[in-house]
């Protein structure tokens, strides 16, 4: 059938409409790999009360904005979105995507310019995680829509340094070094690209720990860049990571340290931090530039990395981290001025009363949530900075925080995760 792309919605998808029922209604069909204006031969794949799914079969026109992909792996590979897209037009389409869900959820319309901050589109990511497959051994990605494995040799989004020790490891695994019981390996590296740590996620009961010991000295060995191997016990079913590593399967350093234009930062193996190498220090200065005060109250924070320069404009810094590795980190990025928290951001709240000049939150995909939403309103801090990686929820909270009299003040997308969907942004909320 042809079907007409009307927008690209939050998740990779394009929306189109099916031709009208008996009733006169026309179903929502969402399809992959496709850009709004375009006219497409589609498939109909999956069928529900509400929607429906598409796959495309031919471009019948495409978009002015149509490229060729970068990587022999898209659309095959779960892990890019956009890259048939210009650069140009993702930054667009993000743009809108957010503006639309502002207006959808939160019932906002942003009184204020959108500013958007591009970033180099390849090779930008310091951090990157893939499968194990151990007989016959293959690293890669989930396949896209799938669970199950699709082997890649490289990684266009990912750092050269990071794409060299991928060869390095298939070369490994092709010899027979590298043993079972390995799920996933996450690579991390420092700001210059010049050394890295390496994350193996080992199910439990799965891998001999002499094994383990072994292969760590021998990729320590093998590959001069790598700094370190720590190895992780990983849940059965999920395979993430627990909070503590196995520190009997340790092999060279288990930190690194990230270097950037407000500080130098202590990264531990299993702590949190940015993954886009290029705009660090754009971010850090889109939330921290020109505020100072009293208290700053930094929620989520990680390693540390708003609470270091908040700390050279505010008499105090309190930094709430849950993860015991990031505030371990946290505590030892720490000027003088910087209390460390270790706790929930909810756990905080509950017995705070202070009021701070200036309140950060970086929260994880879930957002603040309405409880911790409502309690940041009852703070009344004069200011407030939301660093969000999801537009829902951001929107979704953003409505709770505009009844505690919040408003918006700037408002920015900061495009950490070029060819993909995930979208953060920027936002400086002031209170009536």
């Amino acid at each position: 059938m042809d079907l007409t792309i009307e927008k690209l919605v939050y998740g990779g998808d394009g929306l189109a409409r099916l031709p009208a029922d008996e009733r006169g209604r026309r179903k929502t069909v969402f399809l992959p790999f496709v850009l709004e204006g375009e006219q497409v031969d589609a498939a109909l794949v999956q069928q529900k009360s509400e929607f429906a799914r598409a796959r495309v079969r031919r471009v019948l026109h495409p978009s002015p904005a149509r490229v060729d992909p970068h990587c022999p792996y898209f659309t095959r590979c779960g892990g890019c979105h956009y890259q048939h897209a210009a650069y140009e037009h993702q930054l667009e389409v993000k743009a809108a995507i957010l503006k639309e869900t502002l207006a959808r959820i939160a019932k906002l319309q942003l009184g204020t310019e959108l500013q958007v901050h591009p970033s180099p589109p390849w090779n930008y990511r310091n951090r990157t995680r893939l499968r194990v497959n151990s007989s016959p051994f293959a690293l890669g990605y989930y396949r896209f829509a799938s669970h199950s494995l699709l082997a890649v040799e490289e990684c266009p989004i990912s750092s050269p340094l990071i794409n060299r020790v991928i060869a390095a490891l298939w070369q490994l695994g092709r010899t027979g070094k590298v043993p079972d019981g390995i799920a996933e390996i996450e690579f991390f590296a420092n700001a210059e690209d010049t050394r890295l740590l390496l994350q193996l996620y080992v199910a439990e009961g799965g891998m001999n720990p002499s094994l383990a010991e072994e292969l760590s000295a021998a990729l320590v060995e093998a590959l001069p860049e790598v700094a370190g191997v720590t190895c992780f016990r990983a849940e059965p079913a999920s395979h993430a990571p627990r909070s503590e590593a196995l520190t009997q399967l340790k092999q060279g350093a288990g930190e690194l340290t990230y270097h950037t234009g407000h500080g130098d930062y202590r990264v531990s193996a299993g702590a949190f931090f940015q993954v886009n190498r290029y705009l660090t220090d754009e971010l850090v200065k889109i939330v921290t530039s020109g505020r100072e005060g009293r208290i700053a109250l930094d929620l989520y924070a990680g390693v540390g990395l708003f609470a270091m320069p908040l700390a050279r404009s505010f008499e105090r810094v309190i930094a709430v981290e849950s993860s015991q590795t990031s505030h371990s980190d946290l505590r030892y990025n720490s000027p003088e001025n910087v209390r460390a928290v270790h706790a929930t951001t909810e756990q905080h709240l509950e017995k705070f009363s202070d009021t701070p000049g200036l309140v950060v939150v970086d929260p994880p995909r879930g957002g603040l949530g309405e409880a911790v939403a409502q309690a940041l309103g009852r703070l009344q801090a004069p200011r407030l900075t939301y660093v969000s990686c999801d537009p829902a929820t951001l929107a979704r909270d953003l409505r709770v925080l505009s009844v505690a009299g919040y408003v918006i003040e700037q408002a920015h997308l900061v495009d950490l995760f070029p060819q993909t969907f995930h979208l953060e942004s920027v936002f400086q909320l002031v209170r009536k």
